[in-house]
């Protein structure tokens, strides 16, 4: 019997699957693609936040988070879709990937930047390019290039790094070294003991049932926009087209509503920047202004 995976609704994770026997189940452009491609189809169909890939020639990695609850439906498409089209084209039977997929928990914040770097180096580690930012079949170029349209939620890495240069810097910084992975009784995790025991504890809970399903859902759902504008308008006695963002109270009632719709609404900036108070500014400088807001909160905490 297959242990359960350490997993739960919102939980973050670095997946990693290899091709059965060290097989080259990616050995040029087209399958690499199309791999991309069944990638992109499965984050939709599954609501999966996918933040990083990279695609070498025996396997492949991928940060991302489990943010509908399910991951192994999400993993299993994926996985069976690809494995079937490289049956077609290379022949043969049999498997594809060798067994399951191994998949990491990782905490957020400085863990979750240090499972990113990792992620992006693999191409340089392994001795296919002198530099990740050449890699090709990386994620790497697609946070801070404006023209840049994709599945991913760059936004979220964007906001872990800032700026590109500090993105260079962890790169440089980590080439050889290694992630400090604990292993639990019911898989990898990369975080603090504390984390740990509340990942533990999350499990669990799904684990036993119902009532903690429903205090999951209520925990990582996203709200609908408008009730969170609702909200907010019941709470600061008008409507948002009635701040003013010329004066200092005003943007700051902006940055609050920011804040919210991109936490509790789960909205990304090109669909923040169609409200009336953000419709002046361009949707990649939001990043920007949402740092600057976390900040102002974690200093008044």
């Amino acid at each position: 019997m297959q242990r359960a995976r350490l997993t739960y609704k919102g939980a973050f994770h670095h997946v990693m699957n290899r091709g059965h026997g060290g097989e080259n189940v990616f050995p040029d452009d087209g399958a690499k693609a199309r791999f991309l491609e069944i990638l992109e189809a499965s984050s939709i169909l599954h609501k999966m936040r996918v933040f990083v890939y990279c695609v070498m020639d025996n396997h492949y990695h991928l940060i991302l988070q489990n943010s509908s609850g399910k991951l192994s439906e999400f993993m299993k498409q994926l996985n069976g879709e690809y494995g079937a089209y490289y049956r077609r084209r290379a022949g043969g039977s049999g498997y594809v990937f060798q067994g399951r997929f191994k998949s990491t928990l990782i905490q957020e914040d400085m863990y979750m930047t240090v499972a990113v770097v990792y992620a992006l180096l693999n191409p340089e580690r392994a001795g296919v390019v002198r530099s990740p930012w050449r890699y090709e079949w990386s994620s790497i170029r697609e946070y801070f290039d404006e023209s840049s349209e994709t599945f991913l939620d760059g936004e979220f890495v964007r906001d872990l790094f800032g700026e590109k240069s500090v993105l260079k810097d962890l790169l440089r910084e980590w080439r050889s070294r290694d992630l400090s992975v604990k292993t639990t009784r019911l898989g990898d995790v990369l975080g603090d003991e504390r984390f740990i025991e509340s990942a533990m504890r999350k499990f669990d809970r799904r684990k036993r049932g119902s009532e903690s399903k429903r205090r999951r859902i209520q925990e990582f759902d996203f709200e609908p926009a408008e009730k969170v504008i609702r909200d907010f308008e019941k709470r600061i006695s008008r409507s948002i087209k009635k701040i003013d963002t010329s004066t200092r109270a005003g943007t700051r009632l902006r940055a609050e509503l920011l804040v919210l719709l991109k936490e509790r609404a789960g909205l990304a900036y090109t669909e923040i920047v169609r409200y009336a108070p953000f419709r002046s500014l361009k949707h990649y400088s939001l990043g920007q202004l949402y740092r600057r807001a976390k900040a102002r909160t974690r200093k008044l905490e």
